[in-house]
């Protein structure tokens, strides 16, 4: 059940997470031009609304598409979420979830139906005319059909979390967010449920709550702080270090370990993240769009004009209940197991959680021969998203490559499904080493166990050093 849970998880985020650009640009554009921003402009904020009905739900629409069945299921996927868009006046992002791979699985059966049937010469006019007409005929089915299903399932989710807001309830949803962050569904909460919640209420009131449910670092700077003060050994001597990386940084994975040490430190993370609720319940604190990554500078970014107070106090008040819970619990609640295996388990625990087979690529295996200092031109470091771990991995080896004179080798960060063909050398974590292979053969593959020290860093910086 986990498992399903998980690769449903990771397919709902896997089409708000490439998007997540527009969405920011969506909210900065909010928070700064509607009547309540910092710089009211009647004709800026015209463009609020026409980028969250129209333009989110059909890049939604298109990335889901795409990953079912490429640029074809993209295109079929964005035609048929129009059908969704316009049968309704709320924001269809849960339309656009489910017209997107749907179309897509659709026209990707239809095109092997008809493989080798096609007369020579008649190829374009096929896949023209098959896409056109299916396309049509989804976007009316999304219409008459899956529109009013859409709105009778928000209407359900709407009275619910009505319901939780107006008995003052809505810091229990801890209960369930924080476990379910280490478990790794952490995207599939903030992208798959909680994002669409929040796009409709920032409609209706300017800033949501939702978008802090997840991503509020305090619950897990507490607990790093904790470690600084009362950890042991190799957690005690890495947490602050995970402290500037979560917090600034936005990486909420960096804590992960650090609770699986101690599982009675999940008690820590729900009362710091209840509590945190509250006091943005009480301020009515709102973002204006999803914080992602999760971290400080993001989420005052975008945060609404008269939330900055409500905002620190709650991130800090989490921060404190979690850090006062958690020294109690270090102290006296018996030996934790070490930083290392705390970590293969988190590694384990992410690996099902991307769908990754248990027998991961051995690196001596994966790599294939080694090419010349000189031949190197382009080096990817490649994670799941291509967005977290993966940059700031990238970031740490183009300093040591500076470092020794290398400027010359372009160093970026990308998903690990789609490895540019131009990259000579691919460094990943060593559970994505399969993905990593297929996605790129060619590549040289470095796997690695920590995107901020691996000693196979100081290696290939050598190795590029010498020729």
């Amino acid at each position: 059940m986990k498992e399903k849970v998980q690769v449903f998880g990771r397919f709902l985020s896997g089409m708000v997470m490439p998007n997540i650009g527009a969405f920011i640009a969506w909210g900065l554009i909010t928070a700064l031009f509607i009547q309540t921003g910092w710089a009211p402009n009647e004709k800026f904020a015209q463009l609020v609304d026409p980028m969250s009905h129209m333009l989110l739900p059909l890049l939604i629409a298109y990335t889901g598409g795409e990953d079912v069945a490429g640029k074809r299921g993209g295109v079929i996927g964005a035609i048929a979420t129009m059908g969704v868009i316009v049968g309704t006046d709320i924001p269809m992002f849960i339309g656009a979830m489910i017209m997107g791979p749907f179309s897509a699985w659709v026209i990707k059966k239809f095109d092997k139906a008809i493989a080798g049937h096609i007369p020579a010469g008649f190829e374009m006019l096929v896949n023209n005319f098959s896409l056109g007409i299916l396309g049509a005929l989804l976007a009316l089915l999304a219409m008459t059909v899956i529109s009013p299903l859409v709105v009778a399932l928000n209407t359900v989710m709407s009275a619910g979390v009505k319901l939780f807001v107006d008995h003052h309830l809505l810091p229990l949803a801890s209960l369930f967010i924080e476990p379910a962050k280490v478990l790794f569904l952490n995207n599939a909460i903030n992208h798959g449920i909680l994002s669409p919640m929040g796009i409709q209420q920032v409609q209706e009131a300017g800033k949501s709550v939702f978008f802090l449910l997840e991503a509020n670092p305090g619950p897990g700077l507490g607990i790093l702080l904790a470690y600084c003060i009362a950890g042991k050994g190799n957690a005690k001597s890495s947490a602050p270090g995970a402290v500037i990386i979560h917090f600034l940084g936005g990486i909420h994975e960096i804590y992960f370990p650090y609770i699986l040490m101690n599982p009675a430190l999940l008690l820590s993370v729900i009362a710091g993240g209840a509590s945190g609720i509250a006091v943005f319940s009480a301020f009515n604190v709102g973002l204006t769009s999803a914080a992602s990554p999760g971290s400080i500078i993001a989420i005052l970014a975008l945060a609404e004009r008269h939330s900055y107070l409500g905002l620190l106090l709650g991130i800090f008040v989490a921060a404190a209940v979690s850090f006062a819970i958690s020294v109690p619990i270090l102290k006296f609640m018996g030996k934790d197991v070490s930083l290392e295996e705390a970590q293969k388990q988190k590694d384990t625990m992410k690996k099902q959680a991307k769908g990754i087979s248990e027998a991961p690529v051995k690196a001596e295996a994966a790599a294939s021969v080694p090419a010349a200092a000189s031949d190197i031109q382009k080096i990817a470091f490649a994670c799941d998203a291509g967005m977290g771990s993966s940059a700031m991995g990238a970031t740490v080896l183009k300093k040591k490559l500076a470092s020794v004179g290398r400027t010359d080798i372009e160093v970026i960060h990308t998903p690990v499904s789609s490895i540019p063909s131009d990259v000579q050398i691919v460094v990943t974590h060593q559970e994505l080493g399969e993905r990593a292979a297929h996605s790129n053969p060619a590549a040289e593959l470095i796997l690695i166990t920590n995107f901020l020290a691996a000693p196979e860093y100081e290696m290939l910086v050598e190795r590029l050093k010498k020729d």
